[in-house]
Order: structure tokens, then sequence, then C-alpha cells
């Protein structure tokens, strides 16, 4: 019979990216409670769609469930803008552009953010960091 260890008990991540594909599988799917369980219950999260910084599970819970209350909610990556990074053996950050896309008043809108999110791979709550926002319109 195999000896089973804390780490049996859930999916190890090998990189930032199956992370981040976790994450977007998670809310395409509507599947928020997979996503929540991705945080680190003392992550900070800075994300898209308010001005205020989440940094308990509470409010990111609370951020979660009011995005998700939208309909057509999805997020889709722009693979030529992802961008890693190795802190070292198990801490790794990811970036790049994503765009969210949900109905405001029964019209289909979209909103291009770039983001960046830092994991602790070892970790069954990976995420420790995600900081996503608006992409600012070019003055020029």
């Amino acid at each position: 019979m195999p000896i089973l260890t804390l780490w049996d008990d859930y999916k190890m991540f090998d990189s930032s990216r199956a992370v981040l594909d976790a994450w977007l599988n998670g809310v395409n799917g509507g599947e928020f409670e997979s996503v929540l369980g991705l945080y680190d219950k003392n992550a900070v999260l800075l994300p898209t769609f308010s001005n205020r910084t989440m940094a308990s599970a509470e409010a990111i819970r609370g951020y979660f469930e009011q995005l998700g209350a939208r309909q057509g909610l999805g997020v889709e990556l722009h693979e030529s803008t992802l961008r890693t990074q190795h802190y070292d053996d198990h801490i790794q950050g990811i970036m790049g552009i994503y765009r969210w896309r949900f109905d405001v008043d029964q019209e289909g809108l979209s909103f291009e953010a770039r983001f960046t999110m830092i994991a602790d791979l070892t970790s069954a709550t990976p995420i420790l960091h995600h900081h996503s926002s608006q992409v600012p319109r070019d003055l020029s």
C-alpha cells in the first residue's frame, strides 16, 4: 500500500503557466470555487474592475462573486504577450495581456488588461499575488 503524503491531496503545478491555465479554465468554466482555491490565504489581488486592494480571502471571494454574476463572462489570453520570471526554485511569475468579456446592459463588451501573477509552485494554493489593470489608451 502506498504511503499518502500531503502532496497527494492536490494537483502540483510545475510552472506559473500551469497555474494561469487553471485560473483561466476556472473563470471560463464558471468554476469560481476552483478559482478561489488557487489563491493563498494571504494573497493580494489588485483586480481589473475595482479600485480596492483585495487582501483577504473574503475580499477576493466577494470580488469574484460579483464578477461571476456577469452574463457572458470569459477571459482570453493573448499568447504572444506572455513572459515568465523565475525568482527561485519554486516561486515564479507570469505576466501578459488578457481580454475580459461580459455583457453590460445586454451588450457584449471586452476589456484588455495587463496582468502579473506570482505563484508558489509548492503550495496547494499557489497564487500569492495577482495584479490586473485595464490597458490604458495611448495618448499619441
